[in-house]
Protein backbone atom coordinates (compact mmCIF):
# COMPACT_ATOMS: atom_id res chain seq x y z
CA UNK A 1 0.00 0.00 0.00
CA UNK A 2 0.69 3.41 -0.23
CA UNK A 3 2.57 4.50 2.55
CA UNK A 4 1.39 8.48 1.68
CA UNK A 5 -2.47 6.63 2.37
CA UNK A 6 -0.97 4.62 5.79
CA UNK A 7 0.30 7.65 7.08
CA UNK A 8 -3.12 9.51 6.40
CA UNK A 9 -4.80 6.77 7.69
CA UNK A 10 -2.63 6.56 10.66
CA UNK A 11 -2.98 10.70 11.09
CA UNK A 12 -7.13 10.40 11.30
CA UNK A 13 -6.49 7.26 13.74
CA UNK A 14 -4.52 10.15 15.89
CA UNK A 15 -7.03 12.61 15.05
CA UNK A 16 -9.60 9.70 16.98
CA UNK A 17 -7.36 9.15 20.20
CA UNK A 18 -7.27 12.61 21.03
CA UNK A 19 -10.70 13.25 20.74
CA UNK A 20 -11.21 10.05 22.87
CA UNK A 21 -8.99 11.34 25.42
CA UNK A 22 -11.71 13.87 26.24
CA UNK A 23 -14.42 11.15 25.94
CA UNK A 24 -12.67 8.66 28.25
CA UNK A 25 -12.66 11.78 31.27
CA UNK A 26 -9.19 11.18 32.21
CA UNK A 27 -9.34 7.05 31.07
CA UNK A 28 -12.27 6.90 33.94
CA UNK A 29 -14.54 5.80 31.21
CA UNK A 30 -13.96 2.01 29.75
CA UNK A 31 -15.69 2.40 26.52
CA UNK A 32 -13.79 4.94 25.02
CA UNK A 33 -10.86 4.58 27.20
CA UNK A 34 -10.31 1.14 25.56
CA UNK A 35 -11.76 2.54 21.72
CA UNK A 36 -8.67 5.49 22.48
CA UNK A 37 -5.82 2.65 23.10
CA UNK A 38 -6.85 0.55 20.52
CA UNK A 39 -6.98 3.43 17.96
CA UNK A 40 -2.96 4.99 19.77
CA UNK A 41 -1.51 1.88 18.77
CA UNK A 42 -3.03 1.24 15.46
CA UNK A 43 -1.80 5.00 14.72
CA UNK A 44 1.57 4.18 16.37
CA UNK A 45 1.38 0.97 14.54
CA UNK A 46 0.60 2.97 11.02
CA UNK A 47 3.07 5.35 11.59
CA UNK A 48 5.75 3.05 11.84
CA UNK A 49 4.97 1.02 8.23
CA UNK A 50 5.41 4.63 6.66
CA UNK A 51 8.06 5.61 8.13
CA UNK A 52 9.87 2.00 6.64
CA UNK A 53 9.60 4.33 3.50
CA UNK A 54 8.93 7.81 4.08
CA UNK A 55 11.46 10.28 5.82
CA UNK A 56 11.18 9.73 9.52
CA UNK A 57 10.57 13.70 9.73
CA UNK A 58 8.12 14.14 6.73
CA UNK A 59 6.22 10.96 8.03
CA UNK A 60 5.48 12.21 11.97
CA UNK A 61 5.13 16.10 10.91
CA UNK A 62 2.37 14.53 8.33
CA UNK A 63 0.97 12.39 11.06
CA UNK A 64 0.89 15.08 13.20
CA UNK A 65 -0.57 17.57 11.28
CA UNK A 66 -3.53 14.98 9.96
CA UNK A 67 -3.87 14.51 13.64
CA UNK A 68 -3.69 18.02 14.47
CA UNK A 69 -6.10 19.47 11.64
CA UNK A 70 -8.61 16.68 12.13
CA UNK A 71 -8.76 17.31 16.15
CA UNK A 72 -9.49 21.09 15.55
CA UNK A 73 -12.02 20.35 13.15
CA UNK A 74 -13.86 17.76 15.30
CA UNK A 75 -13.73 19.62 18.30
CA UNK A 76 -15.71 22.43 16.36
CA UNK A 77 -18.66 20.01 15.72
CA UNK A 78 -18.28 17.78 19.16
CA UNK A 79 -17.36 19.89 21.93
CA UNK A 80 -18.34 23.60 20.29
CA UNK A 81 -14.71 24.66 20.24
CA UNK A 82 -15.36 28.45 18.61
CA UNK A 83 -14.17 28.86 14.75
CA UNK A 84 -12.23 32.42 14.70
CA UNK A 85 -10.02 34.15 12.04
CA UNK A 86 -6.87 32.57 14.00
CA UNK A 87 -7.63 29.18 14.27
CA UNK A 88 -8.91 28.72 10.63
CA UNK A 89 -5.08 30.89 9.63
CA UNK A 90 -3.77 27.92 12.28
CA UNK A 91 -5.42 25.36 10.60
CA UNK A 92 -4.54 26.59 7.03
CA UNK A 93 -0.82 26.91 7.67
CA UNK A 94 -0.74 23.31 9.05
CA UNK A 95 -2.29 21.68 6.03
CA UNK A 96 -0.01 24.21 4.03
CA UNK A 97 2.99 22.95 5.47
CA UNK A 98 1.79 18.96 5.52
CA UNK A 99 1.06 20.33 1.55
CA UNK A 100 4.47 21.34 1.01
CA UNK A 101 5.84 18.22 2.88
CA UNK A 102 4.15 16.01 0.53
CA UNK A 103 5.38 17.30 -2.68
CA UNK A 104 9.08 18.08 -1.43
Amino acid sequence: MNPWIIVAIAGLMETGWALGLKYSEGFTRVVPSAITVVLALGSFYLLSVAMKTLPVGTAYAVWVGIGAVGTAIAAVFLFGETVNAMRVLGVLLILAGIAALKFA
